[in-house]
């Protein structure tokens, strides 16, 4: 008998399992290809149908009293699909268009590069060229039957009604690769808000694609609809928006900004709607619209002004003497001092060798006229009594305590505007300083510019407007916000929730004593008579901040004393003392608003203000 061949015996298991493996694997890839991927499904729809998509309309803009400010008008744009191009005559082509022959070759690379166009398919609709208006279109829409595989899609651009707060519309723009990656919604050659409320607001205002589907034949060749239209999808417009801006404000505030860089800033205290908010130098919101956007926005980002920086919302500059008023409040309710504490003033703070300058004004002094006459030294005193203080341990700890009063205020952290970009500024805590010294024994002393908005503090101009909307309300604010409403939606409610300081109420009437003694005057003096316009009521602050070149002009104020409808901060970059250019013109804003005109005893000023340039002459260069 044979005996049995072993290895070969194996050797035939083998060689049926990899067969049978192979068979799995191929069954597998067959299943998953027939029935769980669509790929060749997608395929085949693309050789039998075309999905014409159907952009809808953009939600207008609107202002505070029903204004139009934004709207859309028509554009187009050249699309093509890649397999149906047959026999173009690229010279032709590009002199219909007005492009080079270099531009065309070029676009065509980039539209096939699947890094730069992730959805690319040879057999779907891709973007050649965006933006064209009608009469760029019209020769080429004649010369259609020539181009064949390229189309006319028609899409809506922006329109403004008036060339103001640019800052705060923001603008719209092709949408970018990583864009489109973070959102399915996009696919390449869409717009989609880059800055301002455009941004913000995008999921509100950009409404909902349609398409139209088409039966195409074995040629490719349209047929008519499919199945009579009943699979298309109407496009749904956005929705429009109510904005809280005031634009005959915001235009008037433009004007007095006119030659100055700075910001704007106005809110109503009840509800935290921004009025007005600018920074300057400003632009013409109609630069960033059209096929003109990108080297528009190339020669203002070139500007040494900075027209792009939204210095409102993004400038974190030293409060200067705004900031007392935060420190009053702070020093009262920590039982640091009363309203009776009375601090000497000889012109100067002066305590152990260390000086800081003041102004003439009777001394000793207390709280309520050192805020009217902004007296440096009692600040001064306040912070190194109350860094000093045994209740705290030690000058850290007592430091961290201020600075959940100033976080309170709505300082050192983003107020969380509805807009995107907000800086948050800086408030330092007792951590940052122990660091920077390099031990905890440290005092008043060493801080001392702390006490009157300079050295380490920052804040940016929203944040200063809202501490006075803050004063205004007697202790609370709602967070601060340029959209009113939404179409169909709800606002977000953290823009109709009050936010309480730790502060009690009966101390910011402290507060508003002062800063209304400020305008009106007293026997101590006053810092803010510019602003004092009878009948208005106008309670005010001035700030002068320290700068390397020529200091800088602050005012805050609000108005109405009682029940008041408006808050102002305006901040000019190197305009000297607060009292100068900041206070007038944070009058007129009051004025203009409160009344809607501007009284004839007063439009010299207006004029001497507009007129006013107070660029830096290098900037000027």
């Amino acid at each position: 008998m044979a005996k049995k061949n072993y290895v070969l015996e194996k050797r035939k298991f083998v060689i049926g399992g990899i067969a049978l493996l192979i068979v799995i694997i191929y069954g597998i890839r067959l299943f998953t290809l027939q029935i769980l991927s669509d790929t060749y499904k997608t395929a085949s729809d693309n050789n039998a149908f075309l999905y014409n998509v159907q952009y809808p309309a953009r939600g207008a803009i609107y202002d505070r009293s029903g204004k139009l400010m934004v709207f859309n008008q028509s554009a187009y744009d050249i699309t093509f699909i890649p397999r149906e191009i047959v026999g173009l005559d690229t010279l032709e082509f590009c002199r219909t268009l007005n492009i080079t022959q270099e531009y065309f070759e070029r676009r065509m690379q980039d539209v096939q590069d699947r890094r730069l166009n992730p959805g690319y398919s040879r057999y779907t609709n891709q973007v050649f060229m965006t933006q064209l208006s009608a009469e760029e279109t019209g020769e080429f829409q004649e010369k259609l039957y020539k181009f064949q595989g390229f189309d006319i899609q028609r899409r809506t651009i922006r329109q403004y009604n008036y060339a103001t707060a640019a800052h705060v519309l923001g603008d719209i723009g092709e949408v970018s690769k990583t864009e489109m990656e973070t959102d399915p919604y996009y696919a390449r050659g869409d717009y989609i808000g880059k800055l301002g409320v455009e941004k913000s607001y995008e999921t509100y205002l950009r409404g909902e694609k349609g398409v139209e589907v088409l039966l195409r034949d074995a040629r490719g060749r349209i047929q008519g609809s499919y199945n009579d239209g009943a699979d298309d999808k109407l496009p749904v417009a956005g929705k429009n928006l109510t904005l809280s801006l005031d634009v005959e404000l915001q235009m008037f505030a433009e004007q007095l900004m006119q030659g100055k860089m700075g910001a704007i800033v106005a809110i109503e205290p009840e509800t935290g709607e921004i009025l007005c908010m600018l920074s300057a130098p400003d632009y013409d919101p109609a630069m960033m619209v059209g096929r003109k956007r990108g080297n528009n926005q190339l020669a203002l980002q070139d500007e040494p002004t900075r027209p792009l920086f939204n210095r409102a919302i993004m400038a974190a500059y030293p409060p200067g003497s705004t900031f007392k008023t935060a420190q009053a409040l702070t020093f009262l309710q920590e039982n640091i001092v009363d309203t009776q504490t009375a601090f000497p003033c000889y012109g100067a703070f002066i305590y152990g060798g260390l000086r800081v300058g003041c102004h003439a004004h009777p001394s000793p002094i207390s709280v309520i006229p050192a805020l009217s006459t902004s007296c440096n030294a009692y600040f001064c005193w306040g912070l190194v009594r109350m860094l000093a203080s045994e209740k705290y341990n030690n000058a850290p700890a007592a430091l961290n305590k201020w600075r959940d009063y100033m976080v309170s205020m709505g300082l050192g952290y983003n107020l969380g505007i509805d807009l995107p970009g907000e800086k948050r500024g800086l408030i330092p805590n007792g951590d940052y300083y122990t660091k920077r010294f390099g031990t905890e024994r440290w005092g008043g002393l060493r801080i001392i510019s702390t006490a009157i908005g300079q050295g380490e503090i920052l804040a940016t101009p929203v944040q200063i407007c809202n501490l006075a909307a803050t004063i205004a309300n007697r202790g609370h604010f709602i967070t601060p916000h340029v959209v009113k409403s939404i179409e169909g939606a709800e606002m977000d409610s953290l823009y109709r929730t009050p936010r309480y300081t730790d502060v009690s109420p009966e101390n910011y009437e402290y507060i508003v004593q002062g800063m209304r003694g400020a305008v009106v005057g007293s026997a101590y003096g006053s810092t803010c008579r510019r602003a004092n316009i009878p009948g208005l009521e106008i309670c005010g602050k001035t700030g002068t901040a320290q700068n390397v070149g020529k200091d800088h002009s602050i005012f805050m104020g609000f108005a109405p004393m009682s029940n008041p409808k408006i808050a102002v901060s305006v901040y000019v970059e190197n305009g000297g003392f607060g009292a100068t250019w900041a206070v007038p013109m944070g009058a007129l804003l009051i004025e203009k608003y409160l009344t809607g005109k501007i009284a004839p005893e007063r439009q010299y000023l207006v004029d001497e203000i507009t007129k006013a340039n107070l660029i830096p002459y290098a900037f000027k260069q």
